[in-house]
């Protein structure tokens, strides 16, 4: 019995199913409802937020079968002959169908005279057809083609909703998370179903026995272990720079993801602070360590676990994925943080 992945399993079938593309799903099922389905639309946002799967509930509820509804991978079909092809094809009538619908993903990827072949089809397209364009990079599409579409942004689901689902999924699967392996296998799928559900997926076949823990997604994701997101942190706020340097070497020996261990470090100092200003859940989802770290650093007065140091962390972030020097960010972040730099400008 061949296996059936968990993202394809899990795939949303209707609108209803759909989490966390709200606004999308309201203008789409409007346009359903009042009879004014678009001949061109646009999916722009990052890979495996949902766009295909839209695409596919969008010509279902339009009363598109499946045998009139066609997927093309743009990065594959990107030539004018292939959209010259695509050009005869929409001439030709639905099978059994009020529509005809193109998918065509990964659109940027098409050549320029491509692209002006497939402008031609999109201004005078045959009242039949409907064509779904998507896109994980809109800046790379021609504004002549964009102004043809109806443009839907997705969003990134936050870590919150991907958490969710994954908890949801793995119940599904017969298998109890924990929060905090749930937080960081969110963390790690970085804004994306696809990807979160894989690493779900990963974690399930490495383990035994149907409890799943943070130790057991470290393990599955080579993730960096929370412990060394606590000694940076107890380093940062102590002001001992040679114990977070440390930890930025064993970063870099181990080949840790250096934004990965920041958005750890994030979440860790971000839950500290909110815990000392008595905010409820404020540590939900944290491992039973993380609450302990928490509740030392509250207790203790010298400890310096302030917006300040959130912001600090927040502007090494920004540099984190354009630094030629992956750890370089993190090192800066020492050095100011501890006062080294400061020290040096007088």
């Amino acid at each position: 019995m061949s296996h059936e992945v968990l993202y394809r399993k899990y795939r949303p079938q209707t609108f209803d199913e759909v989490i966390g593309q709200e606004t999308v799903v309201r203008a789409l099922e409007g346009a359903i409802k009042n009879k004014t389905v678009a001949h061109a639309y646009l999916f722009a946002g990052s890979r495996g937020i949902g766009k295909t799967s839209i695409a596919r509930i969008f010509a279902r509820a339009i009363g598109t079968s499946a045998n009139d509804i066609y997927e093309i991978d743009a990065a594959s079909n990107r030539g004018i002959d292939d959209v010259r092809a695509l050009r005869d094809a929409v001439a030709v009538l639905p099978f059994e169908s009020k529509f005809k619908v193109y998918i065509i993903d990964e659109v940027h990827m098409l050549t320029k005279d491509a692209f002006n072949a497939l402008l031609k089809t999109l201004e005078e397209p045959p009242k039949h057809v409907v064509f779904i364009l998507a896109t994980t990079e809109i800046h790379k599409l021609p504004e002549t083609v964009i102004s043809r579409c109806q443009v839907f942004e997705f969003k990134r689901p936050t870590v919150e909703i991907l958490k969710d689902t994954i908890i949801n999924i793995a119940k599904k699967e017969g298998f109890t998370l924990e929060l905090a392996a749930a937080e960081l296998i969110a963390l790690v799928g970085d804004g994306s179903f696809r990807d979160t559900h894989g690493i779900l997926e990963r974690v399930i076949a490495g383990i035994k026995g149907n409890k799943i823990s943070r130790d057991d997604v470290e393990g599955a994701t080579g993730s960096p272990k929370s412990e060394l997101v606590r000694n940076f942190v107890d380093a940062l706020v102590s002001k001992n720079t040679a114990k977070a340097f440390e930890v930025i070497a064993e970063i870099r020996e181990k080949n840790f993801d250096p934004k990965l261990f920041l958005e750890l470090t994030l979440s860790l100092v971000r839950m500290t602070l909110l815990q000392k200003m008595s905010v409820p859940s404020a540590t939900a989802g944290a491992s039973e360590e993380d609450k302990k770290f928490i509740a030392d650093k509250i207790a203790d007065k010298k400890t310096a676990i302030d917006s300040k140091l959130l912001r600090t962390l927040l502007d090494a972030y920004d540099y984190i994925g354009i630094s030629p020097i992956h750890e370089l960010p993190l090192e800066l972040l020492t050095l100011d943080v501890c006062g080294e730099l400061a020290e040096q400008e007088k």
